[in-house]
């Protein structure tokens, strides 16, 4: 059994309405939780990934990626965690439905992004001081040894290779090629992304839910989509892990070789501040948007704002 649709949107808008009650020390927290948890499947991409495109091509190492990658949004949706790509639909959605402010909706962006990053970033120190650390794992598909004598850890290899095409490989196309390829990835992605939180609205029960978000998730990480959250996990674990390890910027040829480094303002131009925007665009017009005036005139007008017990199905995404 599934919900309507349009019961989909409005139980969207009651999610909004939820957030909206919830003080910013408990937004904080479950922003936290929810960084945590994409970096979790991030972690986890980046090791099953490691070494299968030398065997198995580059595409299934994406399908690899892909298929492990949704633990973190399913972690989300089934414990109540905020994530903000999630809110760049549902908050909005109880705005067009006029039940939040656009000030409140700002309001709530800002502290779940706020933590969004820093639980990323505590995933990102976990993994640059354990397993990504050279010298403790055995040679994996063609990993380097070091100067030093130490095999490299071909995971933390990996970390910091993608961490470069996220950021080096739009800083060398430049200009608006870059620019409008980066944002676009980002407007897919949380289109995606946002389809996979409403087909969790539509499901029943925990199995539904379990499918409902995996395949747009697996999706949008197969196909090289950029979401945000995601990457502040990626991309500054492979700065530490290159900061940590310079023998991991690999022979000359390649972009990381060429430009010496990934900086912050790598980082923050050519990928967190144009993904960030592109996933808003993607959360709240391509799906807010579009799905509320596609059902509004099928919403229901005497519905209270919330469902007794807390949230509705899982609201708190």
């Amino acid at each position: 059994m599934t919900n309507k649709p349009c019961d989909i949107v409005d139980l969207a808008g009651k999610a909004g309405v939820y957030k909206s009650k919830l003080g910013p020390g408990n937004l904080l927290l479950r922003g936290f939780m929810a960084g945590l948890y994409i970096a979790v499947g991030g972690a986890l991409a980046t090791i099953c990934s490691t070494g299968v495109a030398d065997y198995l091509g580059p595409g299934m190492a994406k399908v690899i990626a892909g298929a492990v990658f949704p633990v973190g949004l399913i972690a989300i949706v089934l414990t109540g965690m905020e994530l903000f790509t999630g809110d760049a639909m549902l908050v909005p959605m109880a705005a067009m439905m006029k039940k939040v402010s656009w000030k409140k909706v700002g309001y709530i962006w800002g502290i779940v992004y706020v933590g969004n990053f820093v639980g990323s970033l505590f995933w990102a120190l976990i993994m640059v001081v354990g397993p990504l650390q050279t010298g403790t794992l055995p040679e994996v598909s063609g990993a380097a040894v070091s100067d030093s004598g130490f095999v490299l850890n071909a995971f933390g290899v990996n970390a910091v290779n993608i961490a470069a095409a996220k950021t080096l490989t739009y800083k060398a196309a430049g200009g608006i090629m870059g620019m409008s390829s980066v944002l676009f990835a980002a407007i897919a992605c949380n289109l995606l992304v946002n389809v996979a939180i409403l087909l969790a609205f539509s499901a029943k029960n925990m199995i539904g839910k379990f499918f409902g978000i995996w395949f747009p998730i697996f999706a949008f990480v197969a196909s090289g989509f950029e979401h945000c959250v995601a990457n502040m996990y990626f991309i500054p674990t492979g700065m530490m892990a290159l900061g940590l390890h310079p023998e991991y910027v690999p022979p000359a040829g390649s972009l990381l070789a060429y430009y010496g480094g990934i900086t912050m303002s790598d980082f923050l131009v050519w990928n967190l501040i144009p993904v960030t925007i592109g996933n808003i665009i993607g959360g709240l017009i391509f799906v807010g948007v579009i799905y509320f005036y596609s059902f509004k005139g099928e919403l229901p007008t005497t519905c209270p704002d919330d469902l007794p017990g807390g949230p509705p199905a899982n609201g708190s995404i």
